[in-house]
């Protein structure tokens, strides 16, 4: 999967707001080591080091292309190409900070209890990913992918919902932690522009599906899936288009 950093903060705004949302529940510990784990351009990695400016934060993420922006909007952060999925610190943390990024990888009931193992005692997990899945946002692409010559190659692709409710997440976590918040926030989101929803997941979950297709097919898929999309999401009286967006977040801290 190729990032497409432009594509993706075209709705910066409406990014970061949960991701900011995240930051302001995290208890202030000095922590002095972070990792903010799928990074992505480094715009929270940012208010990352403006919060502990004297912490050492590391920036992780497997796409080159997002670390070639995200130097420059943080440049007090140390930044890495990595897999996210099978990283490891070379010594326990004190935060290890996730927006958005958790969701693109399986095995939860493994992944988490992993993570909060590289935490030091008093160390705090915060996560947030996504819960839209279930939504026509998303639901439309699995059926714009079966409807058309390319549903050979991306039927396959087809997954079932990567992130689970919150008691799932509750009995993970809960036999670790000493301290554990989960909530969800449902975020109704006016955007503006031409089908702008269908620019919203071009983005992000149907970034895969497009790098998949050559053209004409691509084309072919793309258009498939922003006519569903204009049909579920249609305009206000005011030209926007409302995209209501679940999100569920975590904050896990271990026993001291």
């Amino acid at each position: 999967m190729v990032w497409d950093p432009h594509q993706y903060l075209a709705f910066a705004g409406h990014r970061l707001r949960p991701a900011l949302d995240l930051l302001a529940h995290i208890p202030d510990k000095g922590q002095r080591t972070i990792v903010d784990l799928g990074c992505g351009p480094g715009t929270v990695t940012a208010y990352l080091t403006k919060r502990w400016h004297e912490a050492d934060v590391l920036g992780l993420d497997s796409s080159e292309e997002m670390l070639a922006k995200a130097g420059a909007a943080a440049p007090k952060a140390r930044f890495q190409v990595a897999d996210i999925g099978d990283w490891a610190p070379a010594k326990p943390v004190d935060l290890i900070y996730t927006n958005a990024a958790l969701h693109w990888l399986p095995d939860h009931h493994t992944l988490f209890p992993s993570l909060f193992s590289h935490l030091k005692p008093g160390g705090i997990l915060a996560v947030q990913i996504p819960r839209n899945f279930s939504r026509p946002s998303h639901t439309s692409v699995a059926e714009a992918a079966k409807d058309g010559p390319w549903e050979a190659t991306l039927a396959p692709m087809i997954k079932p919902p990567p992130t689970h409710t919150p008691n799932v997440y509750y009995d993970i976590l809960d036999p670790l932690s000493d301290n554990l918040d989960i909530w969800e926030t449902d975020y109704i989101q006016a955007l503006e522009g031409e089908n702008p929803v269908a620019e919203w997941t071009k983005g992000t979950w149907l970034r895969p599906f497009l790098d998949a297709l050559d053209e004409p097919e691509r084309s072919g898929f793309e258009d498939a899936y922003r006519k569903r999309i204009a049909a579920a999401y249609p305009k206000q009286a005011n030209g926007k288009t409302l995209l209501p967006f679940l999100r569920l977040f975590i904050i896990a801290s271990k026993p001291a």
